[in-house]
Formats: C-alpha cells, sequence, structure tokens
C-alpha cells in the first residue's frame, strides 16, 4: 500500500475542515469530504509497518514537581505527534498514534493564573495531521484550530490556565475518535494557588480502548477496525495504553512503602467507554470527583465513574504490605482485554489490620 502523502492528507481534511474540528462532524461540511478524511486516517492507520517503538506504556511515576512558587509566571510546554508501531502484548502489534511517543501523553502541570506557551510539533514522518484540544483552554476548540498542522510542520499557541484542576488534553481533528483510541490524549494539572497537600508518591495513568480486526491475545499485527468503533466493542481496554504493562509480568508495578500516602491521577481518554475506576485491597481515601480542585472531596469511596473526556484525582494509604490492583470494576475489562495496573506495598505486616492466618 502506497505512503500516504501529506497533499492527500490535507484534501482530506477538506477546506471545511476547520469548522468541524473537535472532531464532531459539521453539517455544512460536503459529505465527501468527511468520507474521504475518513478513509485517509483508515488507510494510514492500517499500514503494516515494522516496530518503531519498545514501549508506548508511559512511565507512571514520570509526574512534574508540585508547583512550589506563589506567583503565576509562563511555561513552556513542546508537545510532539509521534504515529509509532509497537506490541500491545507480546506477539500483537498496533500502529499507536501517541503524544511525545507515550500513552497517555505527558502530563502538563501549572499553577492558577500561568500562561502555557504550547509548541505542537508534527514530524515530517507522519502520515496525518494532529492537533491539540486542552480542556483546561477558553478558546475555539481547546486551542485545536490553532495548532491542527500537517506532517512536518509546527504550530504555537498560548493561553492561560484560568482555572483550577485536572483536565483531559486530546487530538480533535475530523476522526478524533480514531486518534484518541490510538493514544492521543494526555492530562494537564492546573494546581490551585494554595497548591495540594504533600503525599509521599504521585502516580499518572489513563485509560482508553483499542478497536482492532482481531481478538485480544490473537497474534500478528491488529489492524483498526473502524466497524468496532461505533459498535463499542473493543479487542482490549488498557491502561497505559498496553495489555497489563503495570504489572510484574509487564513492565512492573508502582511500588510504596507500608504507611506511605500516594495520589493517583487517571485520565479516561476513551473514546466510548467510562471507567470503574477501583483499587482493590483499598479505597479512594480522598477523592476529588471529575477532576475538580474547588468542589467538595469525598471520602473513604470504593469505586469512582470516570467517564471518557474526564479525569479523576485521589489520594490513597497503604497500611498493610501486599497488590494493590486499580482496576476498570466492568471486570470483562480486567479478565479479558488487559485493564488493569498495580501498586506494591512492601514493609511489615499489621494483624490488627489485616491478618491472613489468624489460626497461626
Amino acid at each position: 500500500m502506497p505512503r500516504t502523502n501529506r497533499r492527500t492528507v490535507l484534501q482530506g481534511i477538506g477546506v471545511g475542515g476547520a469548522a468541524a474540528l473537535a472532531g464532531c462532524s459539521s453539517q455544512s461540511a460536503p459529505q465527501a469530504t468527511s468520507e474521504t478524511a475518513r478513509k485517509t486516517t483508515e488507510q494510514a492507520m492500517n499500514q503494516s509497518k515494522e516496530i518503531t517503538a519498545d514501549r508506548v506504556a508511559a512511565d507512571p511515576t514520570d509526574v512534574p514537581d508540585p508547583i512550589d512558587r506563589d506567583e503565576p509566571r509562563e511555561v513552556d510546554v513542546t508537545l510532539r505527534a509521534e504515529e509509532v508501531t509497537a506490541e500491545v502484548e507480546d506477539g500483537v502489534t498496533f500502529n499507536y498514534m501517541t503524544f511525545n511517543g507515550r500513552v497517555p501523553g505527558p502530563m502538563v502541570r501549572v499553577r492558577r493564573g500561568d500562561t502555557v506557551n504550547l509548541t505542537f510539533e508534527n514530524p515530517d514522518g507522519n502520515d496525518l495531521p494532529h492537533n491539540v484540544d486542552f480542556h483546561a483552554c477558553y478558546g475555539p476548540g481547546g486551542g485545536a484550530e490553532a495548532t491542527t498542522v500537517a506532517p512536518g510542520n509546527t504550530e504555537q499557541l498560548s493561553f492561560k490556565a484560568t482555572y483550577p484542576g485536572a483536565f483531559i488534553y486530546h487530538c480533535a481533528v475530523p476522526n478524533m475518535d480514531m486518534h484518541i483510541s490510538a493514544g492521543m490524549f494526555g492530562t494537564i494539572v492546573v494546581e490551585p494557588e494554595e497548591g495540594l497537600p504533600e503525599v509521599d508518591h504521585e502516580f499518572y495513568l489513563g485509560q482508553h480502548e483499542l478497536y482492532t480486526d482481531k481478538r485480544a491475545g490473537e497474534t500478528g499485527h491488529h489492524q483498526f477496525d473502524m466497524k468496532a468503533m461505533p459498535r463499542e466493542e473493543p479487542s482490549y481496554v488498557v491502561m497505559n495504553g498496553e495489555k497489563y504493562a503495570l504489572t510484574p509480568d509487564g513492565y512492573g508495578p508502582m511500588t510504596v512503602e507500608t504507611g506511605d500516602t500516594a495520589r493517583v491521577y487517571f485520565v479516561t481518554g476513551g473514546p466510548n467507554l467510562t471507567s470503574s475506576f477501583h483499587p482493590i485491597g483499598n479505597v479512594w481515601k480522598e477523592l476529588y470527583p471529575r477532576g475538580s480542585f474547588e468542589s467538595a472531596t469525598q471520602k473513604h469511596v470504593e469505586t469512582t465513574p470516570v467517564a471518557p473526556g474526564t479525569t479523576t484525582v485521589a489520594t490513597m494509604e497503604f497500611p498493610v504490605p501486599g497488590a494493590v490492583k486499580l482496576v476498570d470494576h466492568a471486570l470483562s475489562r480486567v479478565a479479558r482485554k488487559g485493564c488493569m495496573a498495580v501498586i506494591a506495598a512492601e514493609g511489615e505486616e499489621d494483624p490488627e489490620i489485616f491478618d491472613p492466618e489468624p489460626d497461626a
């Protein structure tokens, strides 16, 4: 199959494409333009390629330091669209679209009142146009219209982070559901002026679905299935881009010591399924619903819904050792489709809280 060129891609978006940004089709846009864009995107996604990335799973500990200042400032951020081929699990390859080569894309962390100076790059080797929609941004398309860029080009955008919270950002070109499903989403954290309470650890996770032409575990290259996506029938539901990536059988669990506290930043890219986010053997000690830092927090929550295009922020404590499994409590997604990450707590037992052998 010939490689899609930039001219074909831009023709696929069409003159009316900018009006349809945020991925929703405009009634005024010609149907042929929409169909051409879909076919162009699908063709680019389904080219059979050699593996170009060892992993796409973001390191959950790769979290920017908490904000430690009293005044707003300008913060420079660079995001780069990277189209890569990697393994979903051993023997199964997939063509991902990513921000900076990882799923989810890098966490952006600023303070309320900061100005974000974004540089958005679309390297020459890519096949498709991309952009960024920040839910933390006042402006058309959350910046999507201003950042739409063809391969080989760069755009810049500045916006002020005027409201605090944790918010998703994602690609929002036409066929945005396909781009997000392929990995193009991340989180921007806008801390309140007073900052966030101190914890011992911070972790960053993202859940999304992969719609492919094969069943989970079937070896070989999986192409994107445009028919399965609107039916909401994914082959995989994963955390950080790969099946069981953050477990002992993957890249290893997150680790803490008993007595530690941790804050988890969690984003659901979707594009379709709501996560029932639950820590097996633990609870969310304090929960910021829908990533809001100004609403009242909730205490000792077992499971929280996180809809597509939404985040949650929650803290945990670890009084006893053992594996805490972070899952979507729609459990077939865990058992059949790969949706689980693990935090391993190490330290002394506390039989007053948990005694696995009371008779002994």
